[in-house]
Protein backbone atom coordinates (compact mmCIF):
# COMPACT_ATOMS: atom_id res chain seq x y z
CA UNK A 1 0.00 0.00 0.00
CA UNK A 2 1.33 3.40 -0.98
CA UNK A 3 -0.18 6.17 1.12
CA UNK A 4 0.69 9.77 0.25
CA UNK A 5 0.36 10.74 3.91
CA UNK A 6 3.40 8.66 4.77
CA UNK A 7 5.68 11.31 3.22
CA UNK A 8 4.18 13.85 5.59
CA UNK A 9 4.81 11.47 8.48
CA UNK A 10 8.42 11.10 7.33
CA UNK A 11 8.89 14.88 7.15
CA UNK A 12 7.36 15.48 10.59
CA UNK A 13 9.36 12.61 12.08
CA UNK A 14 12.59 14.08 10.68
CA UNK A 15 11.81 17.48 12.24
CA UNK A 16 11.09 15.80 15.59
CA UNK A 17 14.43 13.99 15.46
CA UNK A 18 16.18 17.21 14.46
CA UNK A 19 15.22 18.65 17.86
CA UNK A 20 15.89 15.40 19.69
CA UNK A 21 19.39 15.49 18.19
CA UNK A 22 20.17 18.46 20.45
CA UNK A 23 21.26 15.85 23.00
CA UNK A 24 24.43 15.55 20.90
CA UNK A 25 25.04 19.30 21.27
CA UNK A 26 26.61 18.68 24.67
CA UNK A 27 29.79 20.47 23.58
CA UNK A 28 27.74 23.69 23.33
CA UNK A 29 26.51 23.36 26.92
CA UNK A 30 29.77 22.11 28.36
CA UNK A 31 31.85 25.31 28.17
CA UNK A 32 29.18 27.67 29.61
CA UNK A 33 28.49 25.24 32.46
CA UNK A 34 32.23 25.04 33.12
CA UNK A 35 32.39 28.82 33.46
CA UNK A 36 29.50 28.89 35.92
CA UNK A 37 30.94 25.98 37.92
CA UNK A 38 34.75 26.27 37.64
CA UNK A 39 35.24 23.58 40.30
CA UNK A 40 33.77 20.93 38.00
CA UNK A 41 36.47 18.86 36.33
CA UNK A 42 36.50 17.91 32.66
CA UNK A 43 35.78 14.30 33.55
CA UNK A 44 32.81 15.31 35.70
CA UNK A 45 31.36 17.32 32.81
CA UNK A 46 32.00 14.48 30.36
CA UNK A 47 30.27 12.02 32.66
CA UNK A 48 27.00 13.91 32.20
CA UNK A 49 27.11 13.03 28.50
CA UNK A 50 28.04 9.42 29.29
CA UNK A 51 25.00 9.13 31.56
CA UNK A 52 22.80 10.61 28.84
CA UNK A 53 24.00 7.99 26.36
CA UNK A 54 23.30 5.15 28.78
CA UNK A 55 19.80 6.45 29.49
CA UNK A 56 19.29 7.09 25.77
CA UNK A 57 19.54 3.32 25.30
CA UNK A 58 17.38 2.60 28.34
CA UNK A 59 14.76 5.10 27.17
CA UNK A 60 14.62 3.45 23.77
CA UNK A 61 14.24 0.05 25.42
CA UNK A 62 11.41 1.38 27.60
CA UNK A 63 9.68 2.85 24.53
CA UNK A 64 9.82 -0.55 22.83
CA UNK A 65 7.81 -1.94 25.73
CA UNK A 66 5.49 1.01 26.34
CA UNK A 67 4.44 1.32 22.70
CA UNK A 68 3.01 -2.21 22.87
CA UNK A 69 0.65 -1.02 25.62
CA UNK A 70 -0.21 2.51 24.52
CA UNK A 71 -0.04 4.13 21.08
CA UNK A 72 3.03 5.62 19.43
CA UNK A 73 1.40 9.02 19.73
CA UNK A 74 1.00 8.73 23.50
CA UNK A 75 4.51 7.32 23.91
CA UNK A 76 5.95 10.32 22.03
CA UNK A 77 3.84 12.65 24.18
CA UNK A 78 5.26 10.94 27.27
CA UNK A 79 8.79 11.56 25.99
CA UNK A 80 7.86 15.25 25.52
CA UNK A 81 6.82 15.46 29.18
CA UNK A 82 10.04 13.77 30.33
CA UNK A 83 12.15 16.10 28.20
CA UNK A 84 10.33 19.15 29.51
CA UNK A 85 11.00 18.09 33.10
CA UNK A 86 14.61 17.27 32.24
CA UNK A 87 15.53 20.58 30.60
CA UNK A 88 13.48 22.53 33.15
CA UNK A 89 15.29 20.80 35.99
CA UNK A 90 18.68 21.81 34.57
CA UNK A 91 17.49 25.40 34.26
CA UNK A 92 16.76 25.43 37.99
CA UNK A 93 20.25 24.38 39.12
CA UNK A 94 21.70 26.26 42.08
CA UNK A 95 24.64 28.28 40.78
CA UNK A 96 25.92 28.74 44.34
CA UNK A 97 26.13 25.05 45.19
CA UNK A 98 28.39 23.24 42.73
CA UNK A 99 28.07 19.83 44.39
CA UNK A 100 24.28 19.88 44.43
CA UNK A 101 24.16 21.31 40.89
CA UNK A 102 26.31 18.49 39.54
CA UNK A 103 23.89 15.90 40.93
CA UNK A 104 21.04 17.90 39.43
CA UNK A 105 22.78 17.89 36.05
CA UNK A 106 23.36 14.14 36.15
CA UNK A 107 19.74 13.41 37.01
CA UNK A 108 17.84 15.92 34.88
CA UNK A 109 20.13 16.14 31.84
CA UNK A 110 21.78 12.72 32.00
CA UNK A 111 18.90 10.53 33.10
CA UNK A 112 15.73 12.39 32.11
CA UNK A 113 16.87 14.17 28.93
CA UNK A 114 18.84 11.12 27.82
CA UNK A 115 15.92 8.80 28.54
CA UNK A 116 13.37 11.14 26.97
CA UNK A 117 15.42 11.46 23.78
CA UNK A 118 15.89 7.69 23.60
CA UNK A 119 12.17 7.15 24.01
CA UNK A 120 11.28 9.72 21.35
CA UNK A 121 13.98 8.46 18.96
CA UNK A 122 12.78 4.88 19.17
CA UNK A 123 9.07 5.60 18.79
CA UNK A 124 9.54 7.97 15.82
CA UNK A 125 11.76 5.56 13.89
CA UNK A 126 9.70 2.54 14.93
CA UNK A 127 6.46 4.17 13.79
CA UNK A 128 7.49 5.91 10.57
CA UNK A 129 9.71 3.14 9.18
CA UNK A 130 6.75 0.74 9.11
CA UNK A 131 5.15 2.95 6.44
CA UNK A 132 8.05 2.15 4.08
CA UNK A 133 8.39 -1.66 4.09
CA UNK A 134 9.86 -1.67 0.57
CA UNK A 135 12.64 0.79 1.45
CA UNK A 136 13.18 0.92 5.22
CA UNK A 137 16.78 2.00 4.68
CA UNK A 138 15.76 5.22 2.98
CA UNK A 139 13.12 5.99 5.60
CA UNK A 140 15.30 5.30 8.62
CA UNK A 141 18.29 6.98 6.95
CA UNK A 142 16.29 10.18 6.39
CA UNK A 143 15.06 10.18 9.98
CA UNK A 144 18.51 9.48 11.37
CA UNK A 145 20.04 12.18 9.22
CA UNK A 146 17.79 14.63 11.03
CA UNK A 147 18.90 13.25 14.37
CA UNK A 148 22.56 13.26 13.39
CA UNK A 149 22.69 16.89 12.27
CA UNK A 150 20.24 18.27 14.82
CA UNK A 151 22.97 19.51 17.10
CA UNK A 152 24.86 21.01 14.16
CA UNK A 153 21.92 22.86 12.60
CA UNK A 154 20.35 24.06 15.84
CA UNK A 155 23.65 24.45 17.70
CA UNK A 156 24.26 27.98 16.44
CA UNK A 157 20.75 28.97 17.56
CA UNK A 158 21.37 27.53 21.02
CA UNK A 159 24.78 29.18 21.20
CA UNK A 160 23.20 32.53 20.34
CA UNK A 161 20.58 32.03 23.05
CA UNK A 162 23.32 31.40 25.61
CA UNK A 163 25.20 34.55 24.57
CA UNK A 164 22.08 36.74 24.67
CA UNK A 165 20.87 35.47 28.03
CA UNK A 166 22.60 32.72 30.05
CA UNK A 167 22.89 28.95 30.17
CA UNK A 168 20.03 28.50 32.66
CA UNK A 169 17.55 30.63 30.70
CA UNK A 170 18.56 28.75 27.55
CA UNK A 171 17.72 25.41 29.16
CA UNK A 172 14.31 26.82 30.11
CA UNK A 173 13.64 27.87 26.52
CA UNK A 174 14.79 24.46 25.30
CA UNK A 175 12.41 22.77 27.73
CA UNK A 176 9.53 24.57 26.06
CA UNK A 177 10.78 24.31 22.47
CA UNK A 178 11.63 20.62 22.47
CA UNK A 179 8.50 19.60 24.37
CA UNK A 180 6.24 21.59 22.02
CA UNK A 181 7.84 20.17 18.85
CA UNK A 182 7.59 16.57 20.08
CA UNK A 183 4.07 17.03 21.42
CA UNK A 184 2.82 18.71 18.22
CA UNK A 185 4.46 16.04 16.07
CA UNK A 186 3.22 13.07 18.11
CA UNK A 187 -0.26 12.86 16.44
CA UNK A 188 1.51 12.24 13.11
CA UNK A 189 2.93 8.96 14.43
CA UNK A 190 0.05 6.91 13.13
CA UNK A 191 0.14 3.10 12.89
CA UNK A 192 0.76 1.81 9.39
CA UNK A 193 -2.12 -0.16 7.82
CA UNK A 194 -1.91 -3.89 8.37
CA UNK A 195 -1.37 -4.50 4.66
CA UNK A 196 1.63 -2.17 4.70
CA UNK A 197 3.15 -3.82 7.75
CA UNK A 198 2.59 -7.28 6.36
CA UNK A 199 4.54 -6.29 3.25
CA UNK A 200 7.68 -6.67 5.34
CA UNK A 201 6.81 -10.28 6.03
CA UNK A 202 7.99 -11.38 2.61
CA UNK A 203 10.00 -14.43 1.72
CA UNK A 204 13.04 -12.56 3.06
CA UNK A 205 11.41 -12.34 6.50
CA UNK A 206 9.85 -15.71 7.35
CA UNK A 207 8.60 -14.65 10.78
CA UNK A 208 8.30 -11.82 13.24
CA UNK A 209 10.83 -12.40 15.99
CA UNK A 210 10.21 -11.52 19.60
CA UNK A 211 13.19 -9.91 21.36
CA UNK A 212 13.97 -13.12 23.22
CA UNK A 213 13.93 -15.05 19.94
CA UNK A 214 16.09 -12.48 18.17
CA UNK A 215 18.70 -12.66 20.93
CA UNK A 216 19.09 -16.39 20.32
CA UNK A 217 20.17 -15.96 16.69
CA UNK A 218 23.89 -15.90 15.78
CA UNK A 219 23.05 -13.41 13.00
CA UNK A 220 21.98 -10.79 15.55
CA UNK A 221 25.10 -11.10 17.68
CA UNK A 222 27.44 -11.07 14.71
CA UNK A 223 25.77 -7.92 13.43
CA UNK A 224 25.78 -6.38 16.90
CA UNK A 225 29.56 -6.91 17.12
CA UNK A 226 29.96 -5.50 13.60
CA UNK A 227 28.04 -2.36 14.57
CA UNK A 228 30.03 -1.94 17.80
CA UNK A 229 33.26 -2.29 15.82
CA UNK A 230 32.15 0.24 13.20
CA UNK A 231 30.93 2.78 15.76
CA UNK A 232 34.03 2.38 17.93
CA UNK A 233 36.22 2.97 14.91
CA UNK A 234 34.41 6.19 14.08
CA UNK A 235 34.64 7.42 17.65
CA UNK A 236 38.42 7.02 17.54
CA UNK A 237 38.57 10.23 15.54
CA UNK A 238 35.15 11.90 15.14
CA UNK A 239 35.06 13.47 18.60
CA UNK A 240 38.55 14.88 18.00
CA UNK A 241 38.11 15.86 14.34
CA UNK A 242 38.81 19.56 14.93
CA UNK A 243 41.98 18.79 16.93
CA UNK A 244 43.21 16.29 14.34
CA UNK A 245 42.57 18.74 11.51
CA UNK A 246 44.47 21.49 13.31
CA UNK A 247 47.40 19.19 14.13
CA UNK A 248 47.98 18.45 10.45
CA UNK A 249 47.40 21.87 8.93
CA UNK A 250 43.69 21.68 8.11
CA UNK A 251 41.23 24.27 9.43
CA UNK A 252 39.51 23.22 12.69
CA UNK A 253 36.17 23.95 10.99
CA UNK A 254 36.66 20.53 9.45
CA UNK A 255 35.22 19.17 12.69
CA UNK A 256 31.85 20.65 11.70
CA UNK A 257 32.20 19.39 8.13
CA UNK A 258 32.66 15.87 9.45
CA UNK A 259 29.35 16.24 11.29
CA UNK A 260 27.68 17.13 7.99
CA UNK A 261 29.05 13.99 6.33
CA UNK A 262 28.07 11.97 9.39
CA UNK A 263 24.48 13.09 8.79
CA UNK A 264 24.76 12.57 5.04
CA UNK A 265 26.17 9.08 5.58
CA UNK A 266 22.95 8.10 7.30
CA UNK A 267 20.86 9.00 4.28
CA UNK A 268 23.40 7.57 1.83
CA UNK A 269 23.73 4.13 3.41
CA UNK A 270 20.01 3.88 4.04
CA UNK A 271 19.47 4.29 0.30
CA UNK A 272 22.34 1.92 -0.56
CA UNK A 273 20.84 -0.78 1.64
CA UNK A 274 17.51 -0.60 -0.21
CA UNK A 275 19.24 -0.86 -3.59
CA UNK A 276 22.13 -3.22 -2.89
CA UNK A 277 21.10 -5.31 0.13
CA UNK A 278 22.93 -6.13 3.32
CA UNK A 279 26.08 -7.81 2.01
CA UNK A 280 27.14 -5.07 -0.37
CA UNK A 281 26.11 -2.29 2.00
CA UNK A 282 28.16 -3.69 4.88
CA UNK A 283 31.11 -4.20 2.54
CA UNK A 284 30.92 -0.62 1.23
CA UNK A 285 30.55 0.77 4.75
CA UNK A 286 33.57 -1.19 6.00
CA UNK A 287 35.55 -0.15 2.93
CA UNK A 288 34.90 3.50 3.83
CA UNK A 289 36.34 2.73 7.25
CA UNK A 290 39.40 1.04 5.76
CA UNK A 291 40.04 3.86 3.27
CA UNK A 292 39.60 6.42 6.07
CA UNK A 293 42.30 4.73 8.14
CA UNK A 294 44.56 4.35 5.11
CA UNK A 295 44.17 8.01 4.14
CA UNK A 296 44.74 9.29 7.68
CA UNK A 297 47.78 7.08 8.21
CA UNK A 298 49.27 8.15 4.87
CA UNK A 299 48.70 11.76 5.88
CA UNK A 300 50.91 11.26 8.94
CA UNK A 301 53.85 10.07 6.84
CA UNK A 302 53.31 12.59 4.06
CA UNK A 303 52.23 15.46 6.34
CA UNK A 304 49.31 15.97 3.96
CA UNK A 305 46.37 18.16 4.97
CA UNK A 306 44.26 17.02 1.96
CA UNK A 307 44.61 13.38 3.02
CA UNK A 308 43.51 14.30 6.54
CA UNK A 309 40.50 16.01 5.00
CA UNK A 310 39.62 12.94 2.91
CA UNK A 311 40.19 10.54 5.81
CA UNK A 312 37.99 12.43 8.24
CA UNK A 313 35.24 12.80 5.66
CA UNK A 314 35.27 9.04 5.03
CA UNK A 315 35.28 8.37 8.78
CA UNK A 316 32.21 10.58 9.14
CA UNK A 317 30.37 8.82 6.31
CA UNK A 318 31.27 5.40 7.71
CA UNK A 319 30.15 6.29 11.23
CA UNK A 320 26.91 7.82 9.96
CA UNK A 321 26.14 4.70 7.93
CA UNK A 322 25.92 2.39 10.94
CA UNK A 323 22.52 3.52 12.38
CA UNK A 324 20.45 3.12 9.18
CA UNK A 325 22.12 -0.21 8.41
CA UNK A 326 21.21 -1.34 11.94
CA UNK A 327 17.62 -0.20 11.50
CA UNK A 328 17.26 -1.91 8.11
CA UNK A 329 18.81 -5.19 9.28
CA UNK A 330 16.55 -5.37 12.34
CA UNK A 331 13.48 -4.55 10.23
CA UNK A 332 14.30 -6.90 7.34
CA UNK A 333 15.61 -9.80 9.42
CA UNK A 334 13.28 -9.82 12.41
CA UNK A 335 10.04 -8.31 11.12
CA UNK A 336 7.83 -5.33 11.87
CA UNK A 337 5.61 -6.52 14.72
CA UNK A 338 8.31 -6.22 17.39
CA UNK A 339 10.52 -3.78 15.51
CA UNK A 340 10.48 -1.05 18.16
CA UNK A 341 11.57 -3.44 20.92
CA UNK A 342 14.14 -5.23 18.74
CA UNK A 343 15.60 -1.98 17.45
CA UNK A 344 15.93 -0.62 20.99
CA UNK A 345 17.97 -3.67 21.96
CA UNK A 346 20.25 -3.23 18.95
CA UNK A 347 20.80 0.40 19.95
CA UNK A 348 22.57 -0.75 23.10
CA UNK A 349 25.62 -1.00 20.84
CA UNK A 350 26.05 2.72 21.59
CA UNK A 351 27.20 1.99 25.15
CA UNK A 352 30.23 -0.27 24.49
CA UNK A 353 31.19 1.84 21.45
CA UNK A 354 31.08 5.03 23.54
CA UNK A 355 33.61 3.49 25.92
CA UNK A 356 35.80 1.51 23.50
CA UNK A 357 36.49 4.20 20.88
CA UNK A 358 37.38 7.16 23.15
CA UNK A 359 39.18 4.93 25.67
CA UNK A 360 41.48 3.39 23.05
CA UNK A 361 42.03 6.74 21.38
CA UNK A 362 43.01 8.42 24.68
CA UNK A 363 45.34 5.59 25.64
CA UNK A 364 47.09 5.55 22.27
CA UNK A 365 47.40 9.33 22.23
CA UNK A 366 48.99 9.39 25.69
CA UNK A 367 51.39 6.57 24.86
CA UNK A 368 52.47 8.22 21.60
CA UNK A 369 52.97 11.64 23.14
CA UNK A 370 50.22 13.27 21.10
CA UNK A 371 50.88 11.58 17.76
CA UNK A 372 47.75 10.24 16.05
CA UNK A 373 49.53 7.66 13.90
CA UNK A 374 48.74 4.70 16.17
CA UNK A 375 45.10 5.82 16.41
CA UNK A 376 44.80 5.85 12.62
CA UNK A 377 46.42 2.41 12.44
CA UNK A 378 43.82 1.14 14.89
CA UNK A 379 41.11 2.14 12.38
CA UNK A 380 42.66 -0.30 9.91
CA UNK A 381 42.62 -3.04 12.57
CA UNK A 382 38.95 -2.36 13.31
CA UNK A 383 38.29 -2.52 9.55
CA UNK A 384 39.76 -6.01 9.30
CA UNK A 385 37.63 -7.15 12.24
CA UNK A 386 34.52 -5.65 10.62
CA UNK A 387 35.27 -7.41 7.31
CA UNK A 388 35.58 -10.75 9.14
CA UNK A 389 32.33 -10.22 11.06
CA UNK A 390 30.45 -9.22 7.90
CA UNK A 391 31.78 -12.32 6.14
CA UNK A 392 30.83 -14.55 9.10
CA UNK A 393 27.26 -13.20 8.97
CA UNK A 394 26.75 -14.70 5.53
CA UNK A 395 26.79 -18.17 7.04
CA UNK A 396 23.91 -17.43 9.40
CA UNK A 397 21.65 -15.30 7.21
CA UNK A 398 20.14 -17.85 4.84
CA UNK A 399 16.84 -17.85 6.77
CA UNK A 400 16.58 -14.06 6.44
CA UNK A 401 17.82 -13.42 2.91
CA UNK A 402 17.28 -14.76 -0.55
CA UNK A 403 19.72 -17.47 -1.49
Amino acid sequence: MRNKSRWLFLAVGTIMLLFLGLLYAWSIFRAPLGRVFPSWTASQLSFAFTISMIFFCLGGFAAGRVVKVISSCKTAALSAVILFIGFLGVSRMNANDAESALKTLYFFYGALCGGGVGMGYNVVIGSVTKWFPENPGMASGTLMMGFGIGGLLLGSVVNGMIERSDIFTTFFYLAVMVAVVIAVGSPFLKPAPTATQNASASKNTPADYKPSEMLKTPAFWLFFLFAVTTSSSGLLVINSAADIAGAYGSPPILGLIVSVFNGGGRLLFGAIYDKAGRKKTMFINTSCMFLAGLSLLAAVFLNSAPLIFIGLILAGVNYGGCPPITSAVIFKFFGSSNYAANFSIANFLVIPAAFIGPMISSALLERSGGDYGSTFAMILIFSVIAYLLAFAMNKFCSEFEEK
